[in-house]
């Protein structure tokens, strides 16, 4: 459509293109007209061929976002946890902490994180690289952040494992 209105308009130019004239006024200065002064010596003006170009194609697809078969096998070059003890227990009384996210480049359009506790999806998805856990129960526990299309898993970061310890009422180092 839009190639055959490019054509129709330059075939409907091409009769009102006229000769190019350049001349010098009184006043010294050079005149560029499409008629030729009277009484004055004007030199005819070739035109070099004017530069064109086509226009690209828009995409066909309505949805601003690519297609999932579009999409990358894994579309994040670096996607981890960090924040998490890797040797000794992690401190939280109250089962309250946050982990941080590590993912390169960054989260895309569309895109979201979500924590996995255990194997099971926690809290609510997220663009956030900063993500809190609370009320997590002492013991020893999994974790893996996922970056979410939807309720679509698009890539999971490795799962670790770490111990939660709460320091409850009947501990026999805590006073009465």
């Amino acid at each position: 459509m839009r190639r055959t209105l490019t054509c129709l308009l330059l075939i409907l130019a091409l009769p009102v293109s006229a000769q190019i004239y350049k001349y010098t006024d009184a006043n010294g200065n050079t005149v560029f007209t499409n008629q030729p002064p009277e009484g004055t010596k004007a030199e005819s003006v070739e035109l070099k061929p004017i530069n064109t170009s086509t226009s690209a194609e828009a995409p066909t697809t309505t949805s601003s976002e690519p297609r999932l078969s579009e999409l990358p096998q894994n579309p994040y070059q670096i996607l981890e946890l960090r924040d998490l003890p890797s040797e000794e227990a992690l401190r939280a009384n109250n089962g309250t902490f946050s982990v941080g996210v590590t993912i390169e480049p960054r989260l895309g359009p569309g895109h979201s994180l979500r924590l996995l506790l255990d194997g099971k999806p926690y809290g609510q998805p997220s663009n956030v690289p900063r993500l809190q856990l609370t009320e997590v129960d002492r013991g020893e526990h999994s974790i893996a952040v996922a970056v979410m299309q939807g309720e679509r898993i698009v890539q999971q970061s490795e799962t670790r494992t770490f111990t939660v310890q709460r320091v409850g009422t009947h501990s026999p180092g805590r006073g009465n």
